[in-house]
């Protein structure tokens, strides 16, 4: 007797049972998580798209030094601290984590890491438009999965290197399309250079998310949210300083008053720059930290993924930023790069769940 097939599963079956797991999770969380989610995805999708278009208007504007803009990127670290202080008093589970030389000798290299990808993002974000440097950044991803199957010894399948070659091509595109790109005060050069930095960024920022994690894994016990908090605040606090050094070294604190005179907008838009960029800087890294720690990394790769076309279409709204079919298309391909990368995390995460269940 010949075996008979299953039936497949109809696409409304499948609305279903998404429909009812999104129910069961929505249930098996009080109101005030939800909340919380909201908040902090709301953080990221608001204040990072933000924080670039500052960085870029800080430039465009008339702003010159690279590093004050690298410090305004890690000047607002006292914030999550003002976050991290009171928990340690209100919750009984929340006690600050001892500092051993290990631990204390990783906060100060990844600090020192920190300063210096802010600092090749700054010379990203003055040379090249808001869009182009946002889609550039995006291949963080990249970079991310490489060093974490590397240092971390994360998985990777095959829909993470789909991901890996079509985020490449995204910027590849982008790479031939610099002649409608290249604002005309820009030198070929200085797009370069944005251009280099940009990816020299994105793979620091990669591997400094690998390193982190290395230190969760190898020297902090559990990845509560008040650890994580900890440990944001430890490293920014050693960006800042280093960040800061570099400013005192380059004279630019005193070059501040004069840049602020000549600022399109006066020396009030130029203040209203600084402070928000530190505002929103600093807010964007709390989102997406709150954001790892009641969901996933998947909904902040979701969340990231979105974040890249929302500052990109926001660039070329409140910027007028240049548009080609080029980018266009380099956007398209970059999404679709996300959702591979998106769907890798989910199966790698999937399987692990299941496998230790």
């Amino acid at each position: 007797m010949e075996d008979t097939e299953a039936p497949s599963e109809s696409v409304h079956d499948k609305m279903t049972a998404y429909k009812n797991m999104a129910a069961e999770a929505y249930k098996s969380k009080p109101i005030s998580h939800w909340i919380l989610l909201l908040l902090s995805s709301s953080g990221m999708l608001v204040a990072f798209p933000a924080s670039s278009l500052l960085s870029r208007l800080y430039f465009s504007n008339g702003g010159k030094s690279k590093w004050i803009i690298s410090w305004v990127s890690v000047a607002g670290w006292p914030i999550p601290l003002f976050i991290l202080l009171p928990m340690y008093f209100l919750s009984s589970n929340a006690s600050p984590t001892p500092l051993n030389l290990k631990l204390t000798l990783s906060y100060i290299g990844l600090g020192f890491l920190s300063a210096a990808d802010n600092l090749m993002y700054s010379y990203a974000y003055a040379y090249l438009p808001a869009s182009t440097a946002s889609l550039l950044a995006s291949t963080v991803l990249v970079f991310s999965a490489i060093f974490g199957y590397f240092i971390v010894k994360n998985k990777i399948n095959l829909s993470t290197i789909n991901a890996i070659v079509v985020i490449t091509a995204a910027m590849v595109i982008i790479a031939l399309d610099s002649d409608s790109d290249r604002f005309s005060y820009i030198t070929d050069t200085q797009y370069a250079l944005g251009f280099m930095w940009d990816i020299l960024g994105s793979a620091l920022h990669g591997l400094i998310f690998a390193l982190s994690e290395l230190v969760f894994i190898k020297l902090l016990q559990g990845r509560s949210f008040h650890v994580v908090l900890e440990q944001q605040v430890a490293v920014s606090f050693f960006a800042f300083v280093f960040t800061t050094i570099g400013v005192v070294v380059n004279n630019d604190f005193h070059g501040m008053s004069s840049e602020a005179k000549s600022f399109i907008g006066g020396e009030s838009a130029y203040t209203m720059v600084i402070v928000w960029g530190i505002v929103t800087f600093q807010l964007g890294v709390l989102g997406s930290t709150a954001v790892l720690y009641l969901s996933s990394t998947v909904l902040a790769g979701v969340l990231n993924s979105i974040r890249v076309p929302i500052t990109s279409i926001a660039a070329v709204i409140l910027m007028h930023d240049p548009m080609s079919g080029f980018k266009i298309l380099s956007l398209i391909v970059s999404f679709w790069g996300f959702m591979c990368y998106i769907y890798a995390s989910y199966t790698v995460s999937h399987v692990s769940s299941l496998s230790s269940s």
